[in-house]
């Protein structure tokens, strides 16, 4: 009992920044639990455990996102403007870092990838982040499902709101991913830039994602570039993660190569 106490009230502490208290409890929970018997004491668990959840989400989220005001800003726009919406729309994704470095190449990403699949009717995105506002640039069907899940809580109630009042049919949900993988069946799986965050968690997060996934096809990127713009060999050690998860696996694949990332469609 005293030692659940004390996890309890380290998990207290840790939730204590803002940045970590918005984030899935039961995410903060298994790292902060980790890192408590990995540690010799409370000092370096705290420090070991912000380290890893900062990794996870903290690196690519601009901190104290007025989420509320976002959705008045688009609620306040004529749905008929397409192009007002997708200006408002890019202005977002800015504030996650993984998205606004897509955003010199987001006209070309998804058509280029995804064009030899016809209009999507069903997309699981996986650690979402902002990418959900992508929606204009995608090829979807008129009448598409869209599941978006993340960790991150009050992003997740923002995407429930935008996907309501911009009638897009589908849901968002919290999902930590190392815990819970989604069985949703879809056309296509979205995992953007998230299996070598994953890995630094759970070496197998990756390979157990391709297996279970209920997906027909996996859209998976990886950055080439790190968030300062170095490159540090990321291509070479990416293009090697690639290969040895997907190994034996019998997935078709393409790849296409754009300015900072590196994607590929696998069909199964």
């Amino acid at each position: 009992m005293a030692a659940e106490k004390t996890a309890e009230q380290f998990i207290a502490k840790v939730q204590e920044s803002a940045k970590y208290a918005q984030l899935d409890a039961g995410l903060v929970s298994q790292i902060a639990r980790e890192e408590l018997r990995n540690q010799k004491d409370w000092r370096s668990a705290l420090k070991t455990t912000r380290t890893r959840l900062h990794r996870l989400t903290g690196a690519f989220l601009t901190p104290k996102i007025d989420y509320a005001q976002w959705i008045e800003n688009f609620k306040s726009l004529s749905r008929e403007n397409a192009e007002q919406f997708k200006k408002a729309s890019a202005s977002m994704m800015k504030l996650h870092f993984s998205t606004k470095e897509r955003l010199p190449f987001l006209d070309s990403f998804f058509v280029t990838c995804l064009q030899s699949l016809g209009p999507l009717t069903s997309v699981l995105d996986l650690a979402c982040g902002f990418n959900p506002l992508a929606i204009p640039w995608m090829p979807l069907a008129a009448n598409s499902v869209y599941y978006a899940c993340d960790v991150v809580d009050p992003l997740i109630v923002f995407l429930g709101e935008f996907f309501s009042f911009t009638g897009q049919t589908g849901s968002a949900f919290t999902c930590n991913l190392l815990r819970t993988i989604p069985q949703q069946h879809v056309q296509v799986a979205f995992m953007l830039k998230l299996l070598p965050i994953l890995d630094q968690v759970d070496p197998d997060a990756s390979g157990n994602l391709l297996e279970q996934v209920n997906a027909d096809h996996l859209l998976i990127s990886y950055p080439s570039k790190s968030l300062g713009g170095r490159q540090k060999g990321m291509k070479l050690t990416y293009a090697q993660h690639f290969e040895r998860i997907t190994a034996g696996k019998g997935f078709q694949i393409r790849s296409f190569e754009f300015s900072n990332e590196i994607a590929y469609l696998l069909s199964r």
